[in-house]
């Protein structure tokens, strides 16, 4: 880069909440936002674990805080959201990482009749409206000031059929959608300074799915030798390799860029097998 030229990859100064912050998933993409300069706040249900992780983020040398509420809870994000706003002023960037699937609501050894509507629901308010709660309460505070940038996280189950997990790919459909009627209402209300985009993940290992991927032995289960088979790179994916498109999409490298979702799958989203 020339002397005197902007990093227009660099978050330097600016403060990124990231819901779900301590995940494995989530708390790599948190890390590597702190990495690249932002003051990541890490919000969640569970102080402890979010502290223990904003703690690992400053010992190497970023800047990390956690604020406590249920994604869920409307009156907690606010509450929340005022607290950041008291201490930094501001909010630049939301990464809704908070979400995951649902044991009771898989379908992988029963018909999708015999999925319990309550689980249906558990798994489609944990993921749609954990989205949707945060970026109404966080991008409000965005729009105030005309500038911001919200990242969702979908999913391969929102391009394609994959077996077992009908309400989670409902929500995910859903989190698509509402990334792209939400990232032109808010451009045509509020300019060309707010942006929504989502990233949608191929298969990673994490806490949640690690028993339908990894067999108790550490070999691969026979879903995860199939999701290897269709996937071109041929193998799964490793968290870290989330980190830059989410950063990409944060930064003002990403200006003119709203409405879209990113796959980061080894390409099995574009293959057809044949």
């Amino acid at each position: 880069m020339a002397a005197g030229e902007r990093d227009i990859f660099s978050l330097a100064g600016r403060v990124v909440v990231v819901t779900g912050g301590y995940g494995v998933l989530g708390g790599t993409i948190a890390a590597g936002l702190a990495a690249g300069g932002a003051h990541v706040v890490l919000l969640g249900r569970r102080r402890e674990v979010a502290e223990a992780k904003a703690d690992e983020i400053r010992g190497t040398g970023g800047r990390s805080s956690a604020a406590v509420a249920d994604v869920l809870d409307e009156a907690a994000v606010r509450t929340a959201r005022d607290a950041v706003l008291a201490e930094h002023g501001r909010v630049d960037a939301l990464v809704n990482a908070a979400g995951g699937n649902v044991p009771r609501a898989r379908s992988d050894a029963r018909s999708p009749f015999e999925v319990p509507m309550d689980a249906f629901d558990e798994v489609l308010r944990l993921n749609l409206h954990g989205t949707v709660v945060p970026t109404h309460v966080f991008g409000e505070a965005m729009a105030a000031r005309g500038a911001g940038s919200v990242v969702n996280i979908s999913s391969m189950a929102a391009m394609r059929a994959i077996s077992g997990t009908p309400g989670y790919s409902v929500a995910k459909a859903g989190i698509d959608m509402f990334t792209r009627w939400l990232a032109v209402d808010l451009a045509r209300r509020f300019g060309d300074g707010l942006r929504v985009n989502a990233v949608a993940p191929g298969f990673f290992i994490s806490e949640q799915n690690r028993a339908v991927l990894v067999a108790p032995d550490g070999s691969p289960t026979a879903r995860a030798r199939t999701i290897v088979a269709q996937t071109p790179m041929g193998r799964l994916g490793r968290p870290e390799e989330l980190v830059g498109a989410v950063r990409w999409l944060v930064s003002d490298a990403a200006s003119f860029v709203t409405g879209t979702v990113i796959p980061v799958d080894g390409g099995f989203s574009v293959n057809s097998g044949v």
